[in-house]
């Protein structure tokens, strides 16, 4: 199956988010049901993300939408502190946020990955501790493990990093 990806509409928004509901019932049959929590990412967020022309989403040979994802080149303020570690380097890069998927297509992420090195070779990512599936796949993909970020709540998150 050939996937594109595209901007997201902002009339899209209602299709989408229902990808969100079933990416927090993966995480928390999968041992991670603490990253995604109280809400998050709720439907305002992503409305910003689509207003920013940050939000993207994965689109199928029909035409159908297969999942989502926010890609930011600029700095995140989430990153400007990273404890017990540090990043590769310094320079401008892109950042993947709230990837989603309706759960028809495998390898989403693979292909997220390739699309946001194709535009910004260093690349960023965090995640829950206990995401061990998006961790597995960041190094399969030939993310370094970086060190501790903390988001806005105050919670956690493993940095990683790669540069192509």
């Amino acid at each position: 199956m050939k996937i594109t990806i595209r901007p997201t509409c902002l009339e899209e928004l209602d299709e989408v988010m229902p990808f969100y509901d079933r990416a927090r019932l993966f995480m928390a049959t999968n041992g991670n049901a603490n990253q995604w929590i109280n809400g998050y990412p709720a439907p305002d967020d992503i409305r910003r993300d689509i207003l920013n022309g940050n939000s993207y989403v994965f689109v199928n040979e029909g035409k159908e939408l297969e999942g989502i994802f926010t890609f930011i080149q600029g700095e995140d303020p989430n990153y400007r502190i990273i404890e017990k570690g540090a990043w590769l380097n310094d320079n401008p890069y892109g950042v993947i946020h709230r990837i989603a998927s309706r759960g028809r297509v495998k390898g989403l992420m693979d292909i997220c990955l390739e699309w946001c090195a194709a535009r910004c070779p260093n690349l960023r990512v965090d995640t829950h501790k206990d995401n061990k599936v998006l961790q597995n796949i960041l190094h399969k993909n030939g993310f370094t493990y970086c060190g501790i970020i903390y988001v806005s709540n105050g919670t956690e998150r493993l940095a990683f990093q790669r540069v192509s």
